[in-house]
């Protein structure tokens, strides 16, 4: 059996594993970069590089599901384990105003637990996404304008933290991740820094979601954080690299543990149906959409394993030509 918590504290040691927390519209995202020292072992369950950093710190009540998405391309598929809690106790203070809430005594690195956090005021269910300082500065714009909609048409706010680029930080039930990077935008050509970054969108933000549709979470359940070990088929900058076999027996176990029962089945029965050479005509396709994910990345993983075939050619024309766009999950997201 699984034990959570050393896979958790193995993938805080991979270089090529990355971490997310947030909700779908406003995330943290956590990883390695090339020229960094690997990394080290450091608290349980916590990683800090000088880009940023992650800490698990309740395991409690936390009920794994691994996951496989499909991608656009159609080579390629997307894997993840979601940290989850009841609905229930998953809510953060969704508070819907630019918050003050005193120094971090918290954060990750002794030499930022002077500095002053606020909560943003995104009203997300399962993070309070907050940012970080002690520009004086900004502390004086940020504090002019407590209490009014980051959002708000004419407030100063955003734009005095879009210049600033203040350490954001996405607090979760079950920990928090940092990011000490500048924010995406005119400062970095337009385009998101390599290695921990952060993504908020007011558009996704609007829907009031708490994950994407895409991400097979059980009812009453809630991600509160995002776990990504090293992907067989492409690198941590979405390049796309020799198939590695290590790495995907390694998260095929995590997910015949953890993973949907509808997913696991329908690749089960597509791999078996290819092995004994049976052809793809009246074949039903899965009634879920889960299903269907497990079907069609059946298809590209018995690819990578076993080569092309005319067989497969025609199972792939049969279930997998096309992708529906709502079916297929951004490599790159910023939910």
């Amino acid at each position: 059996m699984l034990n959570l918590e050393d896979v958790l504290a193995n993938g805080l040691q991979h270089p090529e594993a990355g971490w997310n927390m947030g909700s779908f519209g406003a995330i943290a995202e956590f990883h390695h970069v090339g020229d960094e020292v690997p990394p080290q072992h450091s608290e349980p369950l916590t990683q800090v590089t000088a880009r940023g950093g992650v800490r698990i710190e309740r395991l409690e009540g936390v009920r794994p599901v691994a996951y496989e998405t499909l991608s656009p391309r159609a080579h390629r598929w997307s894997q993840a384990v979601s940290l989850c809690l009841p609905e229930g106790d998953a809510m953060m203070h969704r508070r819907d105003v630019l918050t003050e809430l005193g120094p971090d005594d918290e954060a990750l690195r002794d030499d930022d637990r002077g500095a002053i956090l606020f909560d943003m005021g995104l009203a997300q269910p399962q993070v309070d996404f907050c940012i970080r300082t002690n520009d004086k500065d900004l502390l004086a714009i940020l504090r002019e304008n407590a209490g009014r909609s980051l959002m708000e048409h004419g407030n100063p706010a955003m734009p005095a933290i879009l210049k600033a680029h203040p350490h954001r930080v996405a607090l979760t039930k079950i920990g928090r991740l940092e990011v000490f990077q500048m924010i995406g935008g005119p400062d970095t050509g337009g385009v998101s820094p390599e290695g921990p970054h952060t993504h908020v969108l007011p558009k996704l933000l609007r829907a009031g979601r708490t994950h994407s549709a895409n991400t097979p979470i059980p009812e009453g359940w809630v991600p509160c954080a995002g776990f990504h070990p090293e992907n067989p088929v492409f690198d941590r900058m979405g390049q796309d690299k020799d198939f590695n076999r290590k790495a995907f027996d390694a998260f095929q176990t995590l997910l015949q543990a953890w993973g949907p029962d509808d997913y696991l089945a329908a690749k089960a029965n597509c791999w078996a149906a290819l092995e004994k050479g049976q052809e793809p005509d009246g074949v039903a396709e899965p009634a879920s959409r889960t299903g269907r994910a497990g079907l069609r990345n059946g298809l590209r993983q018995w690819r990578r394993l076993h080569a092309d075939s005319a067989l497969l050619d025609r199972w792939s024309v049969a279930f997998d030509a096309s992708t529906m766009p709502d079916e297929a999950e951004d490599e790159n997201p910023g939910h």
